[in-house]
């Protein structure tokens, strides 16, 4: 038998993707792991684990295991998710028209993410925010398990292979 992983725990673990750290799946015991670029690096340059602090030398051994095995799947990363297109395709689904180009207008140029932040704030929608992004990432969660065969279950119980192609979401209702 297989093992059958949870779909929300997937889900948090995309939630915490950044810039240094990695997440991973373990596919015969359904383990998910998180490491750092630090601990991957040195793992890969074969460093001298004694080089570290001892808090540290674990998940460098912990990396090294992942590195040399096949029983591991990396999340997507964020270069996977993009957060951008996220945030974009929210503002397109805000109605009235005039608050999907208040956000739209929000979200050009440098600075685009704290402007929309700052926006949803000031609006009150951000709990929609917060709904919308976690729906497309357990979106992107099942594809990603899909597309690797490993079983999943929703949080409502059951197991999960497939899933419905959804669209983009009910609208986000706001006022201006």
């Amino acid at each position: 038998m297989s093992v059958i992983v949870s779909l929300k725990e997937i889900v948090d673990h995309l939630n915490m993707v950044g810039d240094e750290s990695t997440a991973y799946l373990n596919r015969k015991t359904g383990e998910l792991v998180t490491l750092g670029g630090e601990e991957l690096s040195a793992a890969e340059e074969r460093e001298d684990m004694e080089d570290y602090p001892e808090w540290q030398r674990e998940g460098i051994a912990l990396a090294r295991e992942i590195q040399d095995s096949e029983d591991y799947l990396e999340l997507p990363t964020k270069f996977d998710i993009h957060e951008y297109r996220i945030v974009e395709e929210f503002c397109r689904s805000a109605e009235p028209e005039e608050l999907r180009e208040q956000l739209l207008r929000k979200i050009r140029g440098g600075g685009a993410f704290g402007r929309f932040k700052q926006e949803i704030y000031q609006l009150k929608i951000e709990q929609d925010w917060y709904r919308f992004r976690d729906a497309e990432l357990e979106r992107i969660a099942m594809q990603w398990l899909e597309a690797n065969e490993v079983a999943y279950r929703r949080d409502s119980g059951g197991e999960g292979r497939r899933t419905e192609q959804g669209g983009e979401g009910d609208p986000i209702k706001g006022v201006i």
